[in-house]
C-alpha cells in the first residue's frame, strides 16, 4: 500500500528527490496496473528484479536516475508496497537485494 507520509519523508531527507518523489506518488496512486506491462507504459525506465527471497520487486529511477525506489506489487490485489529508498550508491552495491 502506497503511504503518502513515506514519500513525503523521503522526500524530506533528500530535497533532491522531492519533486521527483511526489510525480512518482501522484501517477502510482492514480494508477490501476494489471501486470508490469501496464507499469512500464506509467514509468518506462522501471525494472523488475529478483531479490534474495525468490519475489520480484520493481525498481523505480528517481530524480534523474539519482535515486531508486524500490517497490513489491501485488497486481491481483491492486496493491503496492514501498520496501526501500535508496541513493543510486547505495543500490549499486546490492545488498538490498539479500535484505528482501
Amino acid at each position: 500500500m502506497i503511504k503518502p507520509t513515506r514519500i513525503r519523508e523521503f522526500g524530506k531527507t533528500h530535497a533532491r528527490a522531492a519533486v521527483s518523489l511526489n510525480q512518482w506518488l501522484k501517477l502510482a496512486a492514480q494508477a490501476r496496473w494489471q501486470s508490469l506491462t501496464d507499469v512500464k507504459k506509467t514509468f518506462g525506465s522501471v525494472d523488475q528484479i529478483k531479490v534474495a527471497s525468490g519475489n520480484q520487486v520493481l525498481v523505480f529511477n528517481i530524480a534523474g536516475n539519482a535515486f531508486r525506489l524500490i517497490c513489491a506489487v501485488h497486481f491481483n490485489r491492486g496493491k503496492l508496497y514501498v520496501l526501500r529508498f535508496l541513493t543510486h550508491a547505495d543500490y549499486s552495491k546490492d545488498n538490498w537485494k539479500n535484505e528482501l
